[in-house]
C-alpha cells in the first residue's frame, strides 16, 4: 500500500519521525512517501528539526509559505491535490493540528483517498483557537482516528464518531522523546549557557492570545519579570513574540545579552537543544501544546499560560497547571513551585515510546 505521510510545521515532524522509523520496518506492506507543505519554512529552524530526529529529506516539499490562514490552507490544497492524483496514494496520514493537518485531509476525502489522522480527539472547547478548527474538521473526515488519551476517546464518542474508526494507541510525541532523552542528557548546551540543573525556568510563548494585545502582553512580562528576579528564564523567542515586543516598544523587558540573567532572549533552539534545556529546568512556563505533554513526562513543573488545554490529562495526572494569562495567577503558581511545591506527576497510560508501533500494526492489519 502507498502511503502519503504529511507534515507542515515543526511540531508534525516529532510526531511524525517515529511513525516513519515504525513504517520502515514493513517494507513488504508499505510504499511511504513524506510531503513537506513548507508551512513552516524557515530554512534553519525546519532543517535542524529533520537533522536532530534523523527523519529523511522530504520527497517532495510544497513550498506553500506564509499568508493568512485561508490563503495558506488554499495554497496547500491546490498543491496537494496535484500530489494526490499524481502519486494516487491508498492513505494520507496527518499529525496534529495545523492548517496543514487540515487542507490535506479535505483534499484526500474529496479524491476519494483514505485519511488517518494521529493525535485525534483533542478538543479545547475555544474555537478562538484556529488549531481547534482544524481539529474539530480533521476528525469528521478520518477513517482512522489514533488517540493519545481517555479524554480523545470521550471526546470522539460524544461527537458520534463510530467506535471502530478509534484507536487508542498513546502519544508519538513521547516516542520521540523518549528515543531522544538519553541523547539530550549529554548535551553541553546548559553549561556552556552557564546554567545550572534546576536553577532556571524555560519560556515559550507566541500565541496571538498573549502577545497580540499590549495590555495583555504587559501584564505577563510584569509577572515574568518578578519571577526571573528569583529564577532566570531562557526565552528562545519565537519570530512572531519578537515582531510584538518590537512594535509595542517592550525590549527593555528582556536581556538580549550574554548572561543568564532576567528574561533571557536567544534564537530558538532545535529539538534536541530545547529538550536538554527543559528535563534540567526547575520550571516551564510555555502557551504550547505539546510541551504540556512532554514537561508532564519529564517530570518538571509546567505552568500554561492559556485559559484552557486541549491535553487536559497534562492537568489530571501530570505536572500542568493552567493559569491563563492572568498575572497574578502566573506569579501565585511559579511562587509555589519556587518555594517547593511537587507535582505528583504520573505518566498518561500507554505513553510508552510504542505508540508509532501500535499506529503502523493498526494500519498494516486493516488496510492488507
Amino acid at each position: 500500500m502507498k502511503i502519503l505521510n504529511i507534515v507542515g510545521a515543526r511540531p508534525n515532524f516529532m510526531k511524525m519521525a517515529p511513525i516513519i522509523e515504525a513504517m520502515n520496518k514493513y517494507p513488504e506492506h508499505i510504499n511511504h512517501l513524506l510531503v513537506h507543505t513548507g508551512q513552516h519554512y524557515d530554512e534553519k529552524m525546519s532543517q535542524s528539526f529533520f537533522n536532530d530526529l534523523g527523519m529523511p529529506k522530504p520527497d517532495i516539499n510544497l513550498e506553500v509559505g506564509s499568508g493568512s490562514h485561508a490563503e495558506q490552507t488554499a495554497k496547500i490544497m491546490i498543491e496537494f491535490e496535484k500530489v494526490c492524483l499524481q502519486e494516487k496514494p491508498d492513505l494520507v496520514i496527518v499529525v496534529g493540528d495545523v492548517n496543514s493537518t487540515m487542507a490535506c485531509s479535505i483534499t484526500a476525502k474529496k479524491l476519494g483517498i483514505k485519511v488517518a489522522h494521529v493525535e485525534a480527539g483533542l478538543r479545547s472547547r475555544d474555537m478562538s483557537m484556529p488549531e481547534e478548527i482544524n481539529r474539530l474538521c480533521t476528525d469528521v473526515l478520518c477513517d482512522y482516528l489514533f488517540t493519545t488519551d481517555h479524554f480523545a476517546d470521550e471526546n470522539l464518542k460524544a461527537e458520534g464518531v463510530a467506535d471502530e474508526k478509534v484507536f487508542f494507541v498513546g502519544n508519538v510525541m513521547i516516542d520521540t522523546l523518549l528515543k531522544h532523552k538519553k541523547i539530550a542528557s549529554t548535551l553541553g548546551l546548559m553549561n556552556q549557557l552557564g546554567l545550572q540543573t534546576k536553577q532556571y525556568a524555560t519560556l515559550t510563548m507566541h500565541r496571538p492570545g498573549n502577545v497580540d494585545d499590549k495590555e495583555i502582553l504587559l501584564g505577563i512580562l510584569e509577572a515574568l519579570t518578578e519571577i526571573s528576579n528569583k529564577l532566570p528564564i531562557v526565552f528562545p523567542m519565537h519570530p512572531r513574540t519578537r515582531k510584538m515586543v518590537e512594535q509595542f516598544g517592550f525590549e527593555k523587558y528582556f536581556n538580549f545579552g550574554d548572561n543568564a540573567e532576567g528574561i533571557w532572549v536567544m534564537e530558538p533552539l532545535g529539538y534536541l537543544e530545547f529538550l536538554h534545556l527543559n528535563m534540567n529546568a526547575r520550571l516551564v512556563l510555555t502557551d504550547s501544546g505539546g510541551l504540556q505533554e512532554e514537561t508532564t513526562v519529564l517530570g518538571v513543573p509546567c505552568i500554561t499560560m492559556r485559559p484552557n488545554t486541549e491535553r487536559p490529562i497534562t492537568c489530571e495526572v501530570g505536572t500542568n497547571v493552567m493559569v491563563g494569562n492572568d498575572k497574578d495567577l502566573i506569579l501565585k503558581e511559579a511562587f509555589a513551585v519556587l518555594n517547593g511545591r511537587q507535582h505528583s506527576g504520573d505518566v498518561p497510560e500507554k505513553w510508552d515510546g510504542h505508540a508509532a508501533e501500535r499506529i503502523v500494526t493498526t494500519l498494516v492489519e486493516n488496510l492488507r
